[in-house]
């Protein structure tokens, strides 16, 4: 839980006093699109790990 409230932490002082509006909700847009990104890859790394894809 401590981990989770410290990565909270580093995202929201990433985003204080950023600027124009626009550009601080593009940031945070692209910030949770690569964050989607990110989880999906990792589901199908795991997946394929779990059925016993050869990586060869």
């Amino acid at each position: 839980m401590k981990k989770l409230l410290l990565v909270k932490e580093i995202y929201v002082e990433g985003f204080r006093n950023l600027g124009h509006f626009l550009i601080e909700k593009y940031f945070k847009l692209f910030a949770w699109f690569s964050f989607i990104l990110f989880f999906i890859v990792l589901y199908a790394f795991i997946y394929r790990i779990s059925t016993g894809f050869a990586f060869d």
